[in-house]
């Protein structure tokens, strides 16, 4: 599959519809280009002076910028990461419409064979020792062959969270007269509509309908509590085969433990030499593979996504109902197989193992986002949310439990906050009609972002910034949260495009498939 960046920026760009609200037109400067017009660039308030919250979140942006990608950050993540292109997506519409497709079009131009979204994909110009593990560790052109690894594009082999469709949709929002001109939609929905079925088939390890994560790295949040009693069966690989590029961007003390990291690498080394092929597993002890863990935000995003593929169905002729009926369908295998009452939330299933994991990480509040969530069990995810182990005092939701006995404000994902979780529930409050607490909660996102200096997570109590600065999903979440919600972008309507009775033939197949292989 070829990379389509050298196209992306030749085409220019179209007037804005006519139905959405008008802003100043401005020159975009890609690295190298001459200028592109953009029809809904943002128009920045002078009043507000040269040091506004949205002028230094799009200075990130701006220097984050390759030219056809945004780097989550210069020094410490050097390539395109695969869920921070499209949270960086979400931000970049309100700056650029065009730069936000390209962001997403660029990834989706290394996507796999068997649909696979690849968790990094990595520039050729960015020395091999500047991140690790490093293209030469994954090997995807060769030992990804068997799954349709794309010859020309060095990648991961493992994948992320699939907020890839809702980023689409929400992009597509921004500017629908841009996007139907260069037939934006049209060009993605065959790639994220392949992407869904390779998780939906292909990872549906447990056999009930919901996707596994066969590595900590592709659930996001990867050295959560939630996966110290999984990994705990995995042996680490030696500390001298291989060396962490992380620590010379990062305090040790802020990262995963070297433990951690040898399983980590032990687990992408035996996923790598298997020919990165997915197989089956049964719930209970003795079920085959090291690692395999149904996870609720990676599922609460797939479902979101099916969401949005059936607006963006709509949007192109088709009705989506098939995908909205899966949505729904999923969301209640969710709540069968995650969802535990008695505490209020969400929790992993260790397949491998045989049950849930009994650590309260944030990823068991995100499924707060799905709008067909029943209301007792919103109700309960709020009232967990506002609780003692999730809200006792912090200015921002935790990584992880406050009362877990690994809690740790400042390490990697064993406590601290995040912003494009912040994002994420905020969103769900309001789709649950909690507006007074995601207003509190987006007050202190923009607050705290700009304070750290955008930076990649912060301290839940004092919001002191740990990780990266000048963090690019910070940045541009922070700019999502400055332009406010509309019905489009909470989920509150999910009747768009669903009365359309025109139905094409190429979107129909499209919509309908629940299998084969992608065109």
């Amino acid at each position: 599959m070829e990379h389509r960046s050298s196209q992306l920026t030749a085409r220019r760009a179209e007037p804005a519809d006519r139905t959405e609200p008008a802003r100043t037109r401005r020159a975009v400067l890609l690295p190298g280009r001459a200028p592109v017009q953009d029809s809904r660039a943002v128009a920045y308030d002078p009043g507000a002076g040269a040091d506004s919250v949205r002028l230094r979140a799009a200075r990130v942006l701006e220097d984050n910028w390759t030219g056809t990608s945004t780097v989550p950050s210069r020094g410490l993540y050097p390539h395109q990461w695969s869920w921070d292109s499209a949270f960086i997506a979400i931000g970049l519409r309100h700056l650029s419409p065009l730069r936000a497709q390209t962001e997403l079009e660029t990834l989706l131009g290394a996507q796999w064979g068997d649909g696979r979204i690849p968790h990094i994909v990595f520039n050729p110009s960015v020395p091999l020792d500047a991140y690790f593990p490093s293209p030469d560790f994954w090997r995807s052109s060769t030992a990804g062959r068997a799954a349709g690894a794309p010859r020309t594009v060095q990648t991961s082999g493992t994948v992320q969270p699939p907020v890839h469709a809702l980023a689409a949709w929400l992009v597509h929002r921004a500017d629908p007269g841009l996007s139907r001109a260069r037939g934006f939609l049209a060009g993605v929905y065959p790639r994220l509509a392949a992407w869904h079925r390779y998780l939906l088939h292909r990872r549906d390890l447990g056999g009930a309908g919901l996707a596994s994560v066969v590595h900590p790295w592709e659930q996001g949040m990867d050295n959560s509590p939630c996966w110290d009693a999984p990994l705990a069966r995995v042996a680490p690989a030696p500390a001298r085969s291989f060396r962490r590029a992380d620590l010379d961007h990062g305090a040790p003390e802020d990262r995963p433990t070297d433990l951690d990291y040898g399983r980590y690498v032990r687990l992408a080394t035996d996923y790598r030499d298997g020919g990165y092929r997915d197989g089956g597993y049964r719930d209970g002890p003795g079920a085959g593979g090291a690692f395999a863990v149904e996870d609720p935000a990676f599922n609460a995003l797939l479902i979101a996504s099916e969401h949005a593929l059936a607006d963006i169905a709509g949007e192109l002729g088709a009705t989506g109902t098939a995908r909205r009926a899966r949505a729904e369908r999923l969301t209640g295998v969710l709540i069968e197989r995650l969802w535990d009452p008695a505490r209020g939330m969400f929790f992993c299933r260790d397949l491998r193992g045989g049950g849930l994991v009994p650590e309260r990480g944030v990823s068991g509040l995100v499924p707060l986002l799905l709008p067909t969530l029943p209301g007792e069990v919103a109700g309960a995810l709020v009232r967990t949310l506002s609780g003692p182990h999730f809200g006792d005092g912090t200015r921002l939701v935790p990584s992880y439990d406050l009362r877990g006995e690994a809690f740790d404000p400042h390490r990697y994902w064993r406590g601290p906050a995040w912003f494009n979780t912040g994002w994420l529930l905020e969103r769900g409050l309001r789709v649950h009609g909690e507006r007074e607490r995601a207003g509190a909660l987006r007050e202190a996102m923009l607050d705290t972002a700009d304070a750290s200096g955008f930076a990649e997570y912060v301290d839940p109590y004092t919001g002191e910034a740990c990780g990266a600065a000048g963090f690019s999903w910070t940045a541009a979440l922070t700019l999502d949260l400055l332009e406010g919600r509309d019905s489009h972008d909470t989920g509150a309507d999910r009747s768009a495009g669903s009365n359309r009775s025109a139905r094409s033939a190429e979107a129909a197949g499209a919509d309908g498939a629940e299998g084969g292989d992608r065109g």
